[in-house]
């Protein structure tokens, strides 16, 4: 089954790539490298504002970054110049979570896009992986999660 088969059969359908928000580019690339720059949690169209540990579950973290994840492949697919099946290997995923102090499970809320990624790529999605807990993320979204991917 291809990456848009199996996006098809979990009825996702990729947004419009977003424009940044300040002075960068949505990816760079080099050889054959495409680096992802942080993308934010949305949700209906707008950012999916909120702190773990505070006023948002680990549930709904995990939902915030497979949300996020769909954003990267869009992006991605961009970096690709329109074709997904380019993709030779999701490298690495690093994953910005907004949450309390005492809160510890950045790595569950960060499945959320590791899983989806799985799920669409399979071996090539196999990825390493940082997931770490911030005290705030611009616009006061919930999750940030960047992305390095080799291409051919």
């Amino acid at each position: 089954m291809s990456f848009y088969e199996k996006l098809t059969a979990l009825n996702i359908q990729l947004p419009v790539v977003a424009v940044p928000a300040a002075a960068y580019v949505m990816y760079a690339q080099t050889g054959n490298t495409v680096f992802l720059s942080g993308h934010i949690a949305k949700k209906d169209g707008k950012v999916w504002v909120g702190q773990l540990g505070k006023n948002i579950s680990t549930e709904e973290g995990k939902l915030a970054a497979r949300a996020v994840a769909i954003d990267l492949i869009a992006t991605l697919q961009a970096a690709c110049g329109g074709d997904l099946n380019r993709v030779k290997r999701i490298v690495k995923l690093m994953s910005l979570v907004n949450s309390t102090g005492d809160f510890t499970e950045q790595h569950l809320v960060t499945n959320g896009a590791s899983e989806l990624i799985g799920e669409i790529f399979g071996e090539q999605g196999k990825h390493a992986r940082s997931a770490f807990g911030v005290a705030q993320i611009p616009m006061g979204a919930c999750v940030e999660i960047e992305m390095i991917v080799e291409i051919e």
